[in-house]
């Protein structure tokens, strides 16, 4: 018996200390990373907020600049494939409609217009 519980005593005292090695004496440290390095569900998440950005200021170059943080190939690709992840994990319908619109508008958008070429 005294053999198990020194046992049982030993990893928890090796867990302690692994946890605190790791979260206090060298914890991990993230800087200067890029919306392009999330995961799935938080690149849709990345997407709405830039949707609802939009929303509330209408800046459609503004909206692009957000998008292409992500490296996607196509800016209207991203949106497309953060309303599928949103539909699959059940955003609302009015989330979703701030994606579509955010689609439409970036599918008719012309960034040469926008810097003042012809």
């Amino acid at each position: 018996m005294a053999r198990w519980f020194l046992f049982l005593i030993v990893v928890l005292l090796g867990g302690a200390l692994g946890l605190v090695y790791g979260w206090v004496v060298s914890p991990v440290e993230y800087v200067d990373t890029t919306p392009d390095s999330l995961r799935a569900d938080f690149k849709a998440d990345y997407v709405l907020m830039v949707a609802e950005s939009y929303h509330a200021n209408g800046d459609v170059a503004l909206a692009a600049r957000r998008l292409a943080l992500l490296g996607g190939p196509n800016l209207t690709e991203t949106v497309s494939e953060a309303m599928v992840f949103g539909g699959q994990a059940g955003y609302a319908e009015d989330d979703l409609a701030l994606l579509a619109q955010l689609a439409s508008d970036l599918q008719t958008w012309d960034p040469i217009l926008e810097l003042g070429g012809s």
